[in-house]
Parts: structure tokens; sequence; C-alpha cells
């Protein structure tokens, strides 16, 4: 193997490919979960049993819960002891790479739990080079600090991304654009970085892409957009509409757009912005699973995602609790591609 994945002809496919199976991550982060730990669990496990109708799921586990995640999971799902401080598989596993001839990798981003929010990251960072090995697969370590739920891909080239979780000096201080670009093509193999400017308003982990844009197909990409003008996104999310129009791809096709409203704006008791966001919706084998918030949207948006993919089952789970936190489906799961 070569320093790279681009050397040794490793990219990053489109998650809309076939899949091995899904990673999943059991919740574990008491502090963070307080009073909602008990709702996190069964949330995670009705979305585990939900996937795991159409492609085999694997739930990472601490061994101290292995009894209670065995108990909610059911037979479907298999479990994988691990030791984890929390439970985004999206943004601690690592990003699989395939070569088109066989052959399956992964990278692996130094994780410091989105730029310090927490201290307890020790067993965060780590866990993508463990499961590599334990996979006996490759693993290339990307000499620098970023999250999987932080870059979206079309499998052609083209990756999506957001200046201020890149450019975040709690994550690459010392980086500039060039820096980071050459460090994602060389790892990703794209040859083309598409930078918005703004995430959502109020994200916890600076604006992560999952939640604001997503290619849907080769150069079809769905949007977030905010339906009322006194949505604070709504400014943000009208000028991504307008850069995005004025793109290409890597292929140099310009970019067909699709609008996904946002949910209704929510405030925490402590005044900050819910991030919530249809966009973190997960693209499994033969379902796409899309996040409910209580909402009014709910239904609109169940019939968007649904129409970009006619030939999947719409499966809309209520993610209202676990958005408390930051994420919802997408950033709960990891899919590992077949090849």
């Amino acid at each position: 193997m070569n320093i790279t994945p681009a050397e040794d002809g490793f990219y990053m496919p489109a998650d809309w490919g076939p899949h091995e199976r899904c990673w999943m991550a059991w919740p574990c982060h008491v502090g963070a979960w307080g009073e909602s730990m008990d709702q996190a669990c069964l949330t995670t496990a009705a979305l585990a049993r939900a996937i795991a109708t159409y492609e085999p799921v694997n739930m990472l586990v601490p061994r101290e819960l292995i009894p209670l995640a065995r108990l909610q999971l059911g037979s479907l799902v298999t479990i994988w002891e691990a030791e984890l401080d929390d439970s985004w598989s999206r943004d601690i596993g690592p990003s699989f790479l395939i070569d088109g001839e066989g052959g399956l990798a992964g990278a692996v981003f130094d994780f410091n739990a989105w730029g310090n929010k927490h201290h307890d990251y020790r067993k965060d960072a780590k866990l993508g080079q463990w499961l590599l090995s334990e996979l006996n697969l490759f693993c290339y370590q990307i000499p620098m600090t970023l999250e999987g739920g932080s870059i979206h891909v079309d499998g052609s080239g083209t990756l999506i991304t957001t200046e201020p979780v890149a450019f975040n000096t709690d994550r690459n201080p010392t980086l500039d654009s060039r820096q980071i670009e050459e460090r994602l093509a060389m790892y990703f193999g794209i040859r083309k970085v598409i930078w918005l400017r703004e995430g959502l308003v109020g994200d916890k982990v600076d604006g992560q892409i999952n939640k604001v844009a997503r290619f849907v197909a080769p150069g079809r990409m769905m949007c977030a957009v905010a339906s009322h003008r006194s949505d604070p996104n709504h400014a943000n999310l009208a000028d991504n509409l307008i850069q995005l129009a004025e793109e290409r791809d890597a292929l140099g096709r310009p970019l067909e757009l699709l609008e996904l409203p946002l949910p209704t704006p929510l405030q925490h008791q402590d005044g900050h912005l819910l991030t919530r966001s249809y966009l973190d919706f997960y693209l499994g084998t033969g379902a796409v699973y899309v996040p409910a918030f209580d909402d009014p949207a709910d239904e609109t948006a169940a019939r968007l995602i649904g129409d970009a993919f006619p030939r999947r089952e719409v499966v809309q789970l209520d993610m209202a609790k676990i958005a408390h936190r930051g994420g919802a489906i997408q950033c709960m799961t990891l899919q590992q591609p077949k090849v």
C-alpha cells in the first residue's frame, strides 16, 4: 500500500451504491443524554431494527451495556463489543473506500470531538482505526481533523463540505483551503471540492454539510431551505442555493437542485436553536430512512425524499428527542459499501 488512497486507486463511493452493512453505535454518553438516555436507546434500537429488514446492521456496544442492547435490538441486529464515548457512528467511524476492482479499505480523520466540544473522546478517537483492524482492512490515517458527517461525495469526483467546520480553529488552525483540498483529494479520490459558506444556525458541531446539502444522484443535489423569512436560517440557506446554482461538479455538469424545507424553528431551553433537518436521512439498500420531528413539514419531507428515490421504500421514524443532541438518522448510521 502507498501513503494515500488515491495512489492505490481507492475513492469514496456515493451512498446510493450497494451496501454490505450498516454500522451504528449504542447510546452511552450519560452526561450528554441525561434524562433522555432511555428514549435514545429505544429510538436507536427502532432505527436499527428498521434498517435490518433490508441490510445487515452491526451495533457497536460497550461491554456493560450489551445485555440492555440485546434485549432491545432483537435477533436481526448483530452486536459488536466496542469501547465508545458517544453514539454518532457517522462521525467517529471510518470512511470506507473502494477501488472498483473488489478492494475495500478505510480512511480515518483525526477526531477531537467536534473541535473539543467534549473532553472525553479518547475511545471515539481510536474507533475508526480499531474497526478497520477488526475487519482486516487497510487504514489510511488522514493528516487533518474532521468528522465523517462534515463531508459528502457524489462518487464521481465531487466532494462538498462547509467552511465553518473545516477552517474551525479548534480543528485545523494551521491549514488553508489549498492544503485541505489536497488532503481531501488524496484521501477520498475526488477532483473538486465545493465549499459552502454556512451550515445551520446553532449547529453544535459548527455547521456540518449533512444538514444543509446532499447529493441524491449524479448531478442532483437536495438542499435545505427555510420556508419562512422569520427562520434564522432563511438567509444562509438562500445564499447556499444561489451559490450552488452557479456550481459545476467534477465532470463539469451544472447541478440540478431539489429544495427540502426545514421543520419549524425550535429553541433549546437555553435559547439556542435546535438544528433539525430532514436531510439527516439514511439511504439504505432498499429503503430511505427519514427523520420525523412531530412537525407539520414531516409529511412533505417524506414525500419529497421519496420522490428523489422512487425505487426505495420511505420509512419515517420519530427523531424529536434525538434532535436535541444536534443529530438524527444519518449521524447515527454509517454504510459499508458492498464490493
